[in-house]
């Protein structure tokens, strides 16, 4: 039980709201707040560029925040033990992508962060944001993936030259935790419905493991309406009529593709926050993995698309109990998307980073209309 509170930060979309047992804690803006360390991953390609807008809007709000900064590239062999024990005495870290080699070379050190600090819990929010038009409507699905298991468990070997075994791995513990996650953000964020996203009809007790966890824990939360999709079926319904989902739960594998497609259907993964946490620490980065590295025309022109970054800091600010700060982010750069006069190229602007980070600035202290 001592895990719980780390739990609820993140599972509370919004600690200001009536359901929040922080509500009361760190209620004023500015003076007052002792400085947060917090871990900082630049990591590659348009990373340094997200990250500085980050900072660069932090210090502008004065957020009580210190950046201890580690250069981490996923060209490493392992990530070195002074960041995995950085991020362990601050329990938060703000991460850039890592790019990981296809194929040969190294591990994913992604995944070994996960492992080492047991992030069991993915979480990637996908919604409409106001002003920026989408081929749908009503989109507001909440993607929690467990982040520990499946298919990354990274347990492959060659049989026998030409012939390869990669082994799936569910547990009972594992999936029922994941589970548990995802109810109690349903029930923590007045969400209506709980969808388990499996492919049990083919890995029936590997799958079917993990579907006769969410059936146990959805037992447990009878005003919260349960079920399950295949998931091949899954991803053609996210394409054609995405607002029939709330609150999804997957696998590892099955997490990473409808996090990534939701997010496409919903305006792009350069817009979506998401954060990965477990019981003592907690990672936040774009929510969705495509085009977290960029390419190198977007890195050389400066203009990559900030705002993930951003709400995923909005966020972590929420984790840390410092909701006032939150809230002045989070509406400055949906009033930016809203207003339309500052967005980068993949959302249908020409903006550099700078330019939007500049936007978000000037927009911190305007009053909601």
């Amino acid at each position: 039980m001592a895990a719980l509170p780390t739990l609820k930060r993140l599972l509370l979309r919004n600690p200001s709201n009536p359901l929040s047992p922080f509500r009361s804690l760190h209620a004023g803006a500015g003076a007052g707040h002792a400085n947060h360390s917090v871990t900082l991953i630049p990591g590659d390609g348009i990373g340094p560029l997200v990250t500085g807008a980050v900072q660069q809007v932090f210090q502008a709000m004065h957020a009580p925040i210190h950046f201890e900064r580690f250069q981490v590239h996923g060209d490493m062999n392992t990530v070195p033990p002074e960041v995995i024990a950085s991020i362990r005495n601050n329990k938060v870290c703000l991460k850039g992508g890592l790019k990981t080699p296809v194929g040969g070379g190294v591990n994913s050190l992604n995944v070994q962060l996960r492992k080492e600090l047991d992030l069991y819990a993915s979480r990637v929010h996908c919604f409409n944001l106001q002003g920026l038009p989408t081929r749908h409507n009503n989109v507001d699905i909440v993607v929690i993936r467990e982040n520990t298991e499946g298919e990354y468990a990274g347990l492959e070997h060659e049989v026998i030259p030409g012939v390869v075994e990669s082994l799936k791995v569910i547990t009972k513990f594992c999936s029922e935790r994941i589970a548990k996650y995802a109810f109690e953000y349903a029930h923590l964020n007045n969400r209506k419905k709980v969808t388990a996203v499996h492919k049990a009809n083919i890995m029936k007790l590997a799958d079917g493991l993990f579907l006769e966890s969410c059936r146990e824990v959805a037992n447990k939360y009878p005003d919260i309406e349960y079920d399950e999709i295949i998931v091949d079926n899954c991803c053609m319904q996210l394409v054609s009529k995405p607002e029939q989902f709330d609150v999804m739960v997957t696998p590892n594998l099955y997490g990473n593709l409808v996090a990534n497609t939701a997010a496409g259907i919903a305006g792009g993964t350069g817009v979506m926050p998401g954060g990965s946490v477990g019981a003592e620490c907690a990672i936040f980065e774009q929510g969705a993995s495509a085009g977290n590295v960029g390419n190198e025309k977007i890195i050389a022109l400066e203009k990559a698309n900030p705002v993930a970054l951003l709400l995923s800091s909005a966020m972590m600010l929420r984790h840390m109990q410092l909701p006032s700060f939150a809230d002045r982010l989070d509406a400055s750069v949906k009033r930016v998307i809203a207003e339309g006069e500052h967005r980068t190229k993949d959302i249908g602007g020409s903006s550099t980073t700078q330019q939007v980070v500049d936007a978000v600035i000037a927009n911190l202290d305007r009053r909601v209309e």
